[in-house]
């Protein structure tokens, strides 16, 4: 038998299982209507400015881009009140987390996560030669106290998703605080806040910068996926201190933001009322969706995100197929290993409502 050509850690890693698109559904059913609600999308869409500024950049594409992005890292910096030397962008979240595996995962060192939690920050440590080390939930609540339990003299990382993914719970502030203030200083600490924008809103939400002021040794991830409606174009960015950042930049490649998602991301940040409108809309659908839970006596997470866990009481896969079937795409539960849950993400209204009437219809 021919000698495998890939490195080792490939064999035991599983790809990411993102959200089925639309085409396919429509493909496979043949149906008019779909409304995807599987992928944590912003469906009123990227701020008219954002637009604006990336269609203006389309006329300079054949000029590489700023390869450090000095002017959305300035942007980014003077926002959060830290240095620009503090910033580092990248082509989106998942990017983000591979650099950071790549600059700190050694053979044989370990990472302690929440399970369940966003999968690429297993398969990104795995595929560096690293350990995950999975802490499950309790009580539905992350185990803060198992966690710290498990940092070992093998631990280079501690990932922390807050909201999480798929949970949508957050870490409230005090408990965040004791938390990185009991761990060792010299393990970094990466503190996911894709969901940043929306869980402002709870008031015991902590703000990972705060962390970071007082913990050099700390990641804080955000993205315009979310917030912005800039996942096509693909731009996240770390906040952490000017040490780290120059060694993840040592990683993250050259041009990795381009130049139409540079223009797009730093118009975004301007228009204040286009966020508004966004969060208002993610409040709403999530408040129809709560009311209904209630309502069916379905159990749910309460989320500080765009979207929502949802125990449906019937097997997940079989919804997740009964739902397309009807135009409607989530996510079944039971890729975590949580068999009757769904993850459904916040759309306009009129798609939440066909959500709701497509399950309710189908649990009866």
């Amino acid at each position: 038998m021919a000698k495998s050509l890939f490195r080792e850690e490939l064999a035991g890693l599983k790809p990411y299982v993102a959200g089925k698109p639309i085409s396919e559904v429509r493909s496979e059913y043949g149906l008019a209507r779909i409304e995807k609600l599987a992928s944590n999308e912003n469906p009123v869409g990227p701020s008219p400015k954002a637009i604006e500024a990336m269609a203006a950049a389309l006329a300079e594409v054949n000029l590489y881009p700023e390869p450090t992005a000095p002017l959305l890292r300035e942007a980014l910096a003077k926002r959060n009140g830290i240095g620009p030397d503090q910033v580092v962008t990248g082509n989106g979240g998942e990017h983000l987390l591979q650099v950071i595996a790549q600059a700190f995962v050694n053979h044989g060192e370990e990472a302690v996560m929440v399970d369940p939690t966003f999968d690429i920050y297993a398969s990104s440590v795995s595929a560096m030669g690293g350990r995950p080390v999975k802490i499950p939930l309790k009580q539905r609540e992350i185990d803060l106290g198992a966690m710290l339990a498990a940092v070992g003299p093998k631990t280079k990382l501690v990932y922390l998703c807050s909201p999480n993914n798929p949970t949508g719970n957050i870490v409230p502030r005090p408990e965040m605080e004791r938390f990185a203030a009991s761990l060792p200083a010299d393990l970094v600490l990466v503190l996911d806040e894709a969901y940043y924008e929306y869980a402002r809103a709870n008031p015991e939400y902590h703000d990972g910068v705060a962390v970071l002021k007082r913990r050099a040794n700390t990641i804080v991830l955000r993205t315009f996926s979310k917030f912005a409606g800039l996942a096509g174009v693909r731009v996240g960015y770390l906040l952490t201190s000017a040490e780290m950042a120059a060694g993840l930049a040592k990683v993250r490649g050259t041009f990795s933001v381009n130049r139409i998602a540079q223009a797009g991301a730093l118009a975004a940040l301007d228009d204040v009322e286009h966020t508004k409108k966004a969060l208002a809309l993610n409040a709403a659908s999530m408040a129809e969706m709560a009311a209904w839970f209630r309502k069916k006596g379905l159990e749910y997470i309460e989320s500080s995100s765009n979207f929502v866990f949802v125990d449906a009481q019937r097997d997940s896969m079989e919804l997740f197929e009964a739902l397309q079937r009807r135009g409607v795409i989530v996510r079944p539960g039971g890729l975590w290993g949580w068999r009757t849950w769904l993850r459904v993400s916040t759309g306009t209204l009129e798609q939440t409502r066909f959500f709701i009437e497509s399950l309710e219809a189908l649990l009866a």
